[in-house]
């Protein structure tokens, strides 16, 4: 066996990844690969993905990930995902302009709602998340450790913030509201989705992430809104906390359940 030969392709493949993650990591590289990939900025708005709703059928999942298909959107991993990423991307778009600052709380790189803003043109984007190690970027998109509880930029800071499937690892309700609100303008947008199905669901005391799993339920939900509220955030909408089917099937957990996506606004100066 040649040795020397059979590593050669993983060394090139190796050289190839580095150099495409220092490319992604400039701006020109970043914008130029989003537009041969994904296409130019122009594009049609979504009409699916609708906040203050649970994810109801998989059905509904079809129809995002078409949508999400033809808008010529970078694909979610998870399916599911594509529903509550594409109704915070909608509500976005619908609350801001593209000169807007943008928060992904508990981003991952992963994570397609900061690329898709980007490709609709916003271009002052930040993701934080526990993991980073350091700073890092993607084009125009800054990532960086940070504590969605406790974070370090200043009071009214940004025009939109999203948190996606996050809070149900382990969140202090109460510290992220009120820190969600303490970083968002008067008027700015605050969109949370989350595990959720309307009766209570038996995680049997698993953890994941170094936190109990957790499903939130409908009165759960109504007292996360409650807490909200005692800080200037008020939902957008009625909140409809109806549900049809578990959708989401948690590998390896077996847990089923679905996700609720929350739209708020900062009505007041708390």
């Amino acid at each position: 066996m040649d040795t020397e030969a059979s590593t050669q392709p993983s060394t090139l493949s190796r050289s190839r990844s580095s150099i495409r993650e220092a490319l992604l990591n400039t701006q020109w590289g970043f914008d130029a690969y989003m537009r041969l990939r994904w296409g130019g900025t122009r594009r049609d708005w979504p009409s699916t993905g609708r906040i203050n709703r649970a994810l109801m059928s998989q059905e509904e999942v079809s129809q995002s990930v078409a949508e999400a298909n033809s808008l010529k959107l970078p694909p979610c991993e998870d399916a599911p995902k594509t529903w509550d990423t594409l109704a915070a991307l909608r509500a976005v778009l619908e609350a801001t302009t593209t000169d807007a600052v943008v928060l992904d709380a508990g981003a991952e790189t992963y994570s397609r709602f900061l690329p898709w803003l980007y490709l609709y043109g916003y271009r002052n984007l930040h993701g934080i998340n526990l993991v980073f190690d350091k700073p890092f970027r993607q084009g125009s998109i800054q990532f960086e450790n940070g504590d969605i509880t406790r974070t370090r930029f200043p009071d009214g800071h940004f025009d939109a913030i999203a948190c996606l499937s996050v809070v149900e690892h382990g969140v202090d309700l109460e510290a992220y509201f009120r820190e969600m609100s303490r970083i968002l303008k008067p008027g700015g947008v605050l969109i949370t989705s989350t595990d959720y199905f309307e009766t209570p669901t038996d995680t049997q005391g698993l953890t994941a992430y170094g936190a109990p799993i957790h499903v939130f339920d409908r009165d759960e939900i109504l007292q996360g809104v409650e807490i909200a509220k005692g800080y200037g955030l008020g939902l957008t909408s009625d909140l409809d906390l109806r549900c049809q089917d578990k959708v989401v099937r948690w590998h390896p957990y077996e847990h089923q359940y679905t996700f609720i996506s929350i739209g708020m606004k900062k009505t007041g100066s708390a």
